[in-house]
């Protein structure tokens, strides 16, 4: 019969919940984002970043407080004095640089882009989405642009030769 004791500890849970922010990190940064970018219009990467970002950094600001509930603390050993678990082993005198920090910084820097950074960001696309449409340019790329103003000068030549 198997042993469901562990699903009383709290290792497992801590486990899943690193795990969740580990491999939604990578996976945004280096993996969705990039693919996103290389295979979507311009304006169709920007919808899909303004609906993803919202769920992301909800998901890196609620999850630095699961790891904390849920640390799994350490056992008593040879010499050693044991660390609880939960939010109190994080708060140990032992865990404050090693554990505390590293979670405090994620927590701070992912309700940081929640709160103020994407939503000004966010703001801002906005602004240059209708400063786009008042402001209309003749030229899409920069080949363009050169060709033009060589077109021009080469036809002010023109007219001083005449």
């Amino acid at each position: 019969m198997p042993d469901f004791s562990i699903l009383g500890s709290l290792a497992p849970y801590h486990i899943i919940s690193y795990g969740t922010l580990l491999g939604t990190e990578f996976f945004q940064s280096f993996i969705g984002g990039i693919v996103a970018y290389k295979a979507l219009p311009r304006a169709q990467f920007s919808s899909l970043q303004q609906a993803i970002f919202p769920i992301y950094f909800s998901l890196q600001t609620a999850l630095p407080v699961v790891l904390a509930l849920t640390y799994p603390g350490s056992h008593q050993t040879l010499g050693t004095s044991s660390i609880p678990s939960g939010l109190s082993g994080v708060l140990s005198e032992n865990n404050r640089v090693s554990v505390l920090l590293p979670l405090t910084t994620i927590f701070a820097t992912s309700l940081a882009n929640l709160l103020l950074v994407g939503p000004a960001t966010t703001r801002v696309m906005r602004e240059r989405k209708h400063q786009g449409k008042s402001f209309p340019t003749k030229f899409s790329t920069k080949t363009q642009v050169l060709t033009s103003l060589r077109m021009s000068r080469d036809e002010g030549r023109q007219e001083e030769l005449r």
